[in-house]
């Protein structure tokens, strides 16, 4: 059975940080690529960052600077730092995992991420 969780979710302060991680089963994790996207209230979901099984990455616009992906294979396990967040960083975080020729692919549950004053 597949699973992704996620983890590290929670409030915080404009200017704070967050680490979130996803934590994968069920899957060859080093065939994955692996990404993070978030959807907020009334919006689409987007890509925030991802990261290919040979360690390449590409971030949103609106994060670059801000966000770091990486992942442990020996942990089966990518990480999002999140630093020096913003209110628009609010949303819900999704974590999700895409074999190398773009199918199968699979959704984390989401982990809640707010940045509030």
């Amino acid at each position: 059975q597949v699973q992704l969780v996620e983890s590290g979710g929670g409030l915080a302060q404009p200017g704070g940080s967050l680490k979130l991680s996803c934590v994968a089963s069920g899957i060859s994790f080093s065939r994955y690529s692996m990404g993070w996207y978030r959807q907020a209230p009334g919006k689409e979901r987007e890509l925030v960052a991802a990261i290919t099984q040979g360690g390449s990455t590409n971030y949103a616009e609106s994060v670059k600077g801000r966000f770091t992906v990486s992942r442990d294979n020996a942990k089966n396990t990518v990480y999002l730092q999140m630093n020096s967040l913003k209110l628009e960083d609010t949303a819900v975080y999704y974590c999700r995992a895409t074999y190398w020729n773009g199918s199968p692919y699979y959704w984390g549950q989401g982990t809640q991420v707010t940045v509030s004053s």
